[in-house]
């Protein structure tokens, strides 16, 4: 299921795009300002954001700046500006399209349609499997031995960052930066509980793993 954030400060709109959206199966959040926004992305990544720029604390295209700090998601501008330099400054800074208010609903759902389509077209497919585990990174399904395992928004983030790169090892800073984003380098504790968990659940013996991999002081690697 595609999962929209919307990030506006006009409760009307919140409420119509959300209905909207809902109804056609979309999972949907909402935030009314641009604080609220960067936490929901933290804990879980969208699929799209369909941003206001005039929110009431950071401004909408602060916001966009922030986003493309650590991040590719699709991100659809709805905003009542309407001059071309506020269009093209957003689309500059990484915006994937840019619609005006007042706007059709029928419009804007077709534009969401096109970004995640183009979304799902770059996006490889990835499934590992080894030692009976199969990972479906792409749908972030994890099976052992025919049982589902389930994970966290914030541990397939980790997982996913870890065996994108394969092999490869991913330092700490870099790690911490792609999961929670710019300005979380340092959280080292971060890592270590949730890759703790994902040990337990993940590895066939969790003391002794040998799939994800700490290289101490350094960063992590996935040796699937």
């Amino acid at each position: 299921m595609t999962f929209v954030l919307v990030v506006d400060d006009d409760p009307a709109i919140l409420r119509t795009l959300g209905i909207n959206l809902r109804a056609r199966d979309y999972e949907v959040e909402t935030a009314a300002d641009g604080r609220s926004a960067l936490q929901i992305v933290h804990e879980r990544m969208p699929d799209v954001v369909l941003l206001d720029l005039g929110l009431p604390d950071i401004d909408g295209v602060a916001l966009l700046k922030r986003l493309r700090e650590f991040t590719e998601v699709p991100v659809i501008v709805v905003s009542a500006r309407t001059e071309p330099d506020d269009k093209v400054e957003a689309l500059d800074l990484g915006a994937d399209d840019f619609i005006t208010k007042p706007f059709s609903v029928e419009e804007l759902l077709a534009r969401v349609r096109v970004v995640t389509r183009r979304t799902a077209a770059t996006e490889p497919s990835l499934v590992v499997r080894t030692d009976g585990l199969t990972l479906d990174v792409t749908e972030s399904r994890a099976v052992r031995d025919g049982e589902a395992i389930h994970l966290t928004p914030i541990e397939w983030r980790i997982v996913d960052a870890l065996v994108r790169k394969r092999g490869r090892l991913v330092r700490q800073g870099e790690l911490l930066r792609t999961v929670w984003g710019p300005g979380y380098e340092r959280q080292s504790n971060y890592l270590r509980v949730h890759l703790a968990s994902i040990r337990r659940k993940l590895e066939a013996d969790p003391a002794h793993p040998r799939l994800f991999i700490t290289e101490p002081g350094i960063g992590h690697r996935f040796r699937g």
